[in-house]
């Protein structure tokens, strides 16, 4: 019984380990995309490397430098 108990006490910090990683891991990549609302409640998202994006990226960092001082 002490064993089973042990196995799964190993088995449940592993698992804890793991998800940590994974989370850091995908935390640490920066994606950037623009996403634009519309007044009917829609939304459009554009992720970095589309030809929406390559046009609206640099116009959304230079409000978000603008927003921060």
């Amino acid at each position: 019984m002490a064993k089973r108990k042990l196995l799964g006490l190993l088995g449940f910090g592993t698992g804890v380990v793991a998800g940590g990683l994974l989370y850091r891991r995908s935390a640490g990549r920066r994606h950037e995309r623009v996403d634009v609302y519309f007044a009917d409640g829609s939304m459009v998202s554009f992720v970095d490397g589309s030809p929406e994006a390559e046009k609206l990226l640099p116009l959304a960092r230079t409000a978000l430098a603008a927003a921060r001082r």
